[in-house]
């Protein structure tokens, strides 16, 4: 019994760890007023056919803090790499030069500022969502094990130590979205 309840709490943790990794890079995704190419990571290219993430088909720079510097291994990526852009729908306007792609990022309007924290906080409570329903399933398999024979006392013990382990990571999605707040705010 001890045994399942230990698989329980590992599965939990490497879980938790997942949902928070994601959250990361969910967060890396929004724009803080500072070119990053991090910014275009989920930007799928058409690639003879087949989806391909932009970073397998061209090098994305950061030129300096407003220009995102997208160049192609191959000149004939540019209008594929121009259309993905447009179609991801990250407000970017992509510049074609013939050589490479160059995207000016617009200065954050207050407005924007605010709607990009409104974002953030989104993503931060659906992995809060993500996390409970993660509890869930542990406080289950622990209530399963008590009526299997496992010590209810322990069983108490084990349900407490699985809340423990959803605030510490609750808390931790707090931290990177006042981080993030605190960044997307910062003119």
């Amino acid at each position: 019994m001890q045994e399942e309840i230990d698989m329980v709490m590992d599965i939990l943790n490497e879980s938790m760890d997942s949902k928070l990794e994601h959250l990361n890079k969910e967060l890396n995704k929004i724009r803080t007023g500072k070119a990053s190419p991090s910014m275009l990571t989920g930007v799928m290219v058409d690639y003879y056919g087949s989806p391909t993430p932009l970073n397998q088909v061209a090098n994305v720079s950061a030129s300096d803090s407003k220009t995102l510097s997208i160049q192609p291994w191959e000149k004939g990526m540019l209008g594929p790499i121009e259309k993905a852009i447009f179609e991801a729908n990250l407000g970017f306007t992509p510049m074609n030069d013939g050589e490479m792609v160059r995207i000016v990022l617009p200065p954050l309007t207050e407005e924007r500022r605010r709607d990009l924290v409104k974002m953030a906080k989104a993503s931060g409570e659906d992995t809060k969502v993500s996390m409970r329903s993660a509890r869930q399933k542990a406080m289950d398999a622990v209530k399963s094990a008590v009526k299997n024979g496992y010590s209810e006392d322990a069983g108490k013990k084990v349900e407490t130590d699985i809340q423990n382990t959803i605030n510490s990571y609750t808390k931790r999605v707090d931290d990177s979205i006042q981080s993030k707040e605190k960044d997307i705010m910062t003119v």
